[in-house]
């Protein structure tokens, strides 16, 4: 802002009118040229689920630059496998998405296995499944809950820890967390579920089906979420494949990819996978694929228990030597995660700990599209936009 004033003359103030001034023919607009203003959103900010930064560029209150700067949780977990054996690199790998415990030491066991060339028993096959789908809902319902919340409306995220809970509550029981489960094993998993855990189960994934629709009534058909999602933050289809974009957020824009469907592990290759797409690419479709999903995977976890009750008792692990060596050699293990596709690559030099693991995770990929899809974009609407990402900030930075 200027103030001009003549002697005798009443005082004339003048507002810049931003970057566009250039616009303004004649010198009258170029005096009012002003720069862009460089924002930065984290990384200690309430808006970006955790430990990230982005940098903004902004053109009045919209934004012309967006860059994504990651690093501040990185702990070096890659290294960290390199130094611990077999058994206990699956803690490791437990944790850089904490949303997903059951599914990141998946990847792990199943690369090991697939090194030592070695069959599991079809009841942890089996198992292992349903804790999958399990897991995937949990994860999905903290992001059905949070979303809403960063737009404003509270209510959801109760609703959506009412059945997080539900779930909880047989996820503990059989392997004593909440969180990191630690019950994978190389050749199975820890042991078997309690007497009586398959009907509590059953009833658990009952329950959340049938309170579902509570969540799914309160935001939405809502007007406020509606004017907040539709058409904000479109995704496009070839953005998506430049960017190695996975998971739910790849599907919202018609990407048909379901590593469960079309390169089945475990024992989808059993099972009706039904994968969930929308075509808009937009805020409101990434939030209707993962309410979508849910209601795929407890369908499958409704399937996993059925055969498990069919399945004769038997053991759910493999014995392994004191001192687990892996074959000289290498492999790639990838699994479909709540958040999208995880890789595992890993070399060995028949030690007992990894030469190299390398991990590829979901969350990283799904961040970066970030400075494609921020430009343009009001500031505003940058909340909701971050917010319908699905990422967890460990799991970029591993």
């Amino acid at each position: 802002m200027t103030e001009r004033r003549a002697a005798g003359a009443p005082r004339e103030i003048s507002v810049g009118i931003g970057a566009g001034a250039d616009a303004v023919h004649g010198v009258r607009g170029k005096e009012l040229a002003t720069e862009d203003m460089v924002l930065n959103i984290g990384p200690q900010h309430p808006s970006t689920h955790g430990v990230l930064r982005l940098r903004l560029t902004l053109d009045g209150e919209r934004i012309s630059a967006a860059e994504p700067i990651v690093g501040y949780m990185h702990r070096g977990a890659e290294k960290l496998f390199e130094v611990r054996d077999y058994r206990q690199i699956i803690v490791l790998a437990n944790r850089h998405d904490w949303l997903s415990a059951f599914a990141n030491e998946l990847g792990v066991v199943l690369a090991v296995e697939r090194m030592l060339g070695m069959e599991v028993p079809v009841r942890a096959v089996w198992m292992r499944t349903l804790l999958a789908e399990l897991n995937r809902v949990l994860s999905h319902l903290m992001f059905l809950g949070s979303y809403p919340l960063e737009l404003g409306a509270i209510t959801p995220v109760f609703y959506a820890f009412r059945e997080r809970e539900t779930l909880q509550a047989v996820m503990e029981e059989i392997s004593g967390g909440r969180m990191h489960y630690m019950f994978n094993r190389v050749g199975g998993l820890k042991e078997d579920v309690p007497e009586g855990w398959s009907g509590r189960a059953s009833r658990a994934v009952a329950d959340v089906r049938r309170r579902l629709p509570d969540i799914e009534n309160l935001v939405a058909g809502n007007e406020i979420f509606l004017a907040r999602t539709v058409g904000v933050g479109v995704l496009d289809r070839e953005t998506i494949m430049q960017y190695g974009v996975s998971g739910p957020i790849a599907r919202a824009s018609g990407v048909d990819i379901d590593l469960r469907r079309d390169e089945p592990y475990l024992a989808y290759g059993e099972l009706p996978v039904r994968v969930v797409t929308r075509s808009a690419g937009d805020c409101r479709a990434r939030f209707e694929v993962l309410l979508e999903q849910v209601k795929v995977s407890l369908d499958l976890a409704d399937a996993c228990l059925e055969r498990l009750r069919e399945l004769p008792q038997g053991p759910v692990n493999q014995r392994l030597p004191k001192v687990l060596k892996v074959p000289e050699g290498h492999t790639y293990a990838w699994t479909e995660n709540p958040l999208g596709i995880n890789g595992y690559y890993l070399v060995s030099r028949g030690e007992k700990t990894p030469w190299r693991m390398k991990l590829r995770s979901a969350s990283y990929n799904n961040v970066q599209v970030l400075r494609e899809m921020l430009p343009g974009q009001l500031l505003a609407d940058m909340v909701a936009i971050l917010g319908s990402m699905f990422f967890v900030v460990g799991d970029i930075d591993k």
